[in-house]
């Protein structure tokens, strides 16, 4: 073989090499979206990447949680370049999030653990635990039924954002010292002889919620908090409680206006 037909081979050779390292690159970067698939709801991808709600909102600039099939979404993550002795576990471990979840965020790496040195790795966002005392919580589905009868009975009619605020403020009682550390604790809680939510006093706790109520309730578990980090609410048109109108407002959604 001649000197130039070797050279020419290397040649191939390197620019085979390349074109396979930016196709791999490209799948990767692929990693990062999502097509939407029937059945799946912002909740449920926030579950599979561990990322939340909101974050999923804000990565793809939507004004609201409903998805249709087909739609591409991106996942929020951020890239790990692999270097020498890493393997998928131990890159989980450095970033604290499950094994299974940076697996599935990176679904064209098969088998899981054939990573190389220099590869591209999409590490998604983590879900912070609910409240911050007494760890996670998760929610029986008694708790879930109890809590979108609130949402329903607190707030039907009101558009989604403004649901999703209410059941997003309970939790915030939730994550506080000053409230019960239960759901239904904050729920059925009574201050100076008064319940803290008048469907539980007028008995319209005890009406089954609808769908929408459940899905606020789920969107606000997921991280969404459209509440600007509210305590409570209140219908000025409905309330004559003085004590609720000088708390510092959050957010002013429908018919409610946000408090903490």
């Amino acid at each position: 073989m001649t000197l130039k037909r070797l050279s020419v081979k290397i040649l191939l050779s390197i620019a085979l090499f390349s074109f396979v390292f930016l196709a791999w690159g490209q799948v990767l970067d692929a990693a990062s979206s999502h097509r939407v698939a029937s059945g799946d709801t912002l909740w449920l991808l926030s579950q599979r990447y561990g990322t939340t709600v909101s974050e999923l909102m804000s990565a793809n600039r939507l004004s609201g949680t409903m998805i249709y099939p087909g739609q591409v979404l991106s996942i929020p993550s951020k890239i790990h370049t692999v270097r020498s002795g890493d393997t998928m576990f131990l890159i989980a471990q450095r970033y604290g999030i499950p094994l299974q979840t940076l697996e599935a965020a990176n679904p064209r790496i098969f088998p899981a653990n054939l990573i190389y040195p220099g590869q591209r790795i999409n590490i998604p966002a983590t879900r912070a635990p609910l409240p911050s005392r007494g760890g996670r919580h998760n929610f029986s589905q008694q708790e879930i039924d109890l809590f979108a009868r609130l949402v329903h009975s607190e707030a039907a009619g009101e558009p989604h954002v403004g649901q999703v605020a209410v059941a997003a403020s309970v939790l915030n009682r939730l994550r506080s010292s000053i409230y019960p550390n239960t759901l239904r604790g904050v729920i059925y809680q009574v201050v100076g002889g008064f319940y803290q939510y008048s469907p539980v006093l007028d008995g319209r706790i005890n009406l089954p919620a609808n769908r929408a109520a459940y899905r606020a309730v789920y969107d606000s578990i997921g991280g969404w908090d459209p509440s600007g980090g509210a305590l409570g609410f209140y219908n000025p048109r409905k309330t004559s409680n003085q004590w609720v109108r000088q708390q510092a407002v959050t957010t002013v959604i429908g018919n409610h206006i946000f408090f903490r």
